[in-house]
């Protein structure tokens, strides 16, 4: 006959840092905070039992007062430790995608709803360095989980644990949490000296093509949605005409294509580095790029949205 005791699961997950990814936002409540003394706090514990058995041993009467006092400060410790995590609104936030090899910052919002202030809250993982926050009363705090982007592709945040040892560092509060936060990592960019391969512009234009440019003005026209803000004429606009932007002559950006296929005799990975080295100076440089990649082609385009979608693409090429 087996015995069977009732356990809770989702408790024994969240003891041994087993929960799955959380949406968020999540409320400590009280059957996420744990507490175990600290190390001081079992040195505390040690002393305390000293004083107790000197005193037994002598009838000290000012020794048991003295240490059922600082017995009742700890004590009281445990309940201000709980306290200052409970209820705290956990929400997931936000990390700017980074390139392979660096590290990813995502944030962390701690929302204080109560009329009491929380201190030192602090967050470490993977023993990294713990970040500690103060959460004034009904106001809220962040904190940065640091996340190494060591490869290209989504980055999932880590399991990482909110803890306090408020007010005198006597026992250890914590909470064990894992958010559904990720982040692209881009490919890092190659070191070669391999120049951008402008002479693979769009057919019908070379690099001193002469057609829309920036150098004399030449009118308005009506706006078109993706015309850049810079040409928009806002004193028409401010007069009633509507939108409409300027048109220029002159010398013509360059435009160009970054191929997978010009690459021949290249790893995956190697390709990968030069064609986003190439995206980054064709933006630096102001020029309509697209890119075509054996499994999809952006089409040619040019500003922060446009580099965006083309570093997004050869970060998750092969892996999505």
């Amino acid at each position: 006959m087996k015995l069977r005791f009732p356990i809770d699961r989702t408790l024994w997950r969240r003891i041994f840092n087993r929960m799955p990814s959380e949406a968020g936002p999540v409320v400590l409540d009280r059957r996420r905070i744990f507490i175990l003394p600290t190390r001081h706090g079992l040195m505390f514990s040690v002393a305390l039992l000293a004083m107790l058995v000197g005193s037994i041993n002598y009838t000290l009467s000012l020794g048991y007062a003295l240490t059922f006092l600082l017995g009742s400060m700890a004590l009281v410790s445990i309940l201000h430790a709980f306290r200052n995590l409970l209820n705290l609104r956990i929400r997931a936030g936000k990390a700017a995608p980074v390139f392979a090899g660096q590290t990813a910052l995502f944030s962390v919002h701690l929302d204080n709803p109560g009329a009491l202030a929380r201190q030192v809250v602090g967050l470490t993982h993977a023993r990294q360095p713990p970040e500690f926050t103060d959460v004034p009363a009904g106001q809220s705090a962040t904190l940065r989980l640091a996340v190494p982007g060591a490869r290209r592709g989504r980055l999932k945040a880590d399991k990482f644990s909110l803890f306090t040892r408020f007010p005198i560092g006597l026992f250890h509060a914590w909470s064990n949490l894992q958010l559904d936060m990720e982040c692209i990592v881009y490919p890092h960019p190659d070191n070669s000296n391999a120049p951008l391969p402008l002479s693979q512009q769009v057919a019908g234009q070379g690099s001193a093509g002469y057609g829309q440019g920036n150098e004399d003005f030449a009118g308005l026209r009506p706006y078109h949605p993706g015309d850049s803000l810079r040409h928009v004429a806002w004193k028409a606009a401010a007069r009633g005409q509507g939108l409409l932007t300027k048109q220029f002559t002159g010398q013509a950006r360059p435009e160009l294509w970054l191929d997978w296929e010009t690459l021949p005799g290249m790893g995956v990975e190697e390709r990968l580095s030069r064609l986003t080295r190439w995206v980054l100076e064709a933006d630096a440089a102001g020029l309509h790029y697209g890119l075509k990649l054996p499994d999809r082609t952006l089409e040619l385009g040019l500003g922060k949205d446009h580099q965006r979608r083309c570093l997004e693409a050869l970060a998750l090429y092969g892996l999505e």
